[in-house]
């Protein structure tokens, strides 16, 4: 029998919460339980992921960050995402720092970038990188700003359009320069007329993690993502998966296990956690984005939904 789109992933792993989860994708079968899911999913959200004639998704991209180590976790997240982008093509990946560990040496790149993802450079696919603590202890990251596979147009903060979305990539770094990177901000996304606007920087605002969340970046970041309408904030940094119920209509997201985990808790604030090696697929529509994190053996183990809010 020859696999529909995306029904790879659940082959061989169909009990708890990947039968919760198999209603999305196995169009021709009856919705499931979504009861692996605490708490339980706003009934909009619910019929959205559980709908069975879902349209084509107008875009689709990827993110992973804390990546660089070129060790075994990395290879096994890299294959994953490789094997989903055989079934599911997508064609740009924003990668949230700590790109080359452990000190940022550009020297490293071929191990820990060129080397793990050679299939998907060699299919078109676009890396979006910003910088990490790590990525800063050498040259203060400016090898890597530099470095054309990063496509970070040679600038420590940046933004770029793919169709009907705008991605704002930023130098969350402590000794990154604020004032004029706020200013920049705020005026790129008050002249921006995308109808998704997406934010991503290395350091979370939320955060169960082990580092937890960095409260003076979100003091600075949120009250513009309100104002401008930010639907979507992505950030590494702590080495696990969470996904934050959306806030004033942003959701906050931790991508962090690109390579390595560590433990995870929640907060009052958590829509969903998990210590897995991991990346997220985002499948973009014309009045929602859903988002689905998937493991080193292409199970998908959480999945959400942001919905576009009125500017």
């Amino acid at each position: 029998m020859k696999l529909k789109r995306r029904e790879f992933l659940f082959l061989g792993g169909l009990t708890g919460l990947g039968l919760a989860l198999a209603g999305k994708f196995w169009r021709d079968k009856p919705a499931f339980s979504r009861s692996g899911f605490t708490p339980p999913l706003p009934a909009e959200e619910q019929a959205i992921l559980m709908g069975l004639k879902l349209n084509k998704p107008l875009f689709q991209f990827v993110s992973v960050a804390d990546t660089g180590t070129g060790g075994t976790g990395q290879y096994a997240v890299a294959n994953a995402m490789t094997r989903y982008h055989e079934q599911t093509p997508f064609d740009m990946v924003i990668l949230a720092g700590d790109n080359i560990y452990n000190n940022g040496e550009i020297s490293k790149i071929e191990t820990v970038f060129e080397k793990p993802y050679e299939k998907l450079l060699q299919g078109g696919v676009k890396f979006y990188a910003c910088l990490g603590n790590h990525d800063v202890r050498t040259d203060n990251g400016d090898p890597q700003v530099k470095y054309p596979n990063f496509n970070m147009q040679g600038r420590r903060f940046y933004t770029f359009r793919r169709n009907n979305l705008q991605f704002f990539g930023l130098d969350t770094n402590t000794n990154a320069d604020w004032k004029t990177q706020l200013s920049w901000l705020e005026n790129e996304l008050s002249k921006s007329d995308a109808d998704w606007k997406i934010v991503y920087g290395h350091h979370p605002c939320y955060s169960s993690g082990m580092h937890g969340s960095r409260v003076e970046l979100r003091e600075m970041l949120a009250p513009l993502f309100m104002k401008y309408g930010v639907q979507l904030y992505l950030n590494g940094h702590d080495h696990n998966y969470e996904r934050i119920r959306s806030i004033n209509g942003t959701t906050f997201l931790t991508c962090g296990a690109g390579a390595d985990t560590r433990p995870v808790g929640r907060s009052e604030v958590t829509a969903y956690s998990r210590s897995e090696l991991s990346f997220v697929a985002y499948d973009v529509y014309a009045a929602h984005i859903v988002i689905s994190a998937i493991d080193s053996q292409n199970q998908i183990f959480d999945q959400g939904v942001v919905l576009k809010k009125p500017v």
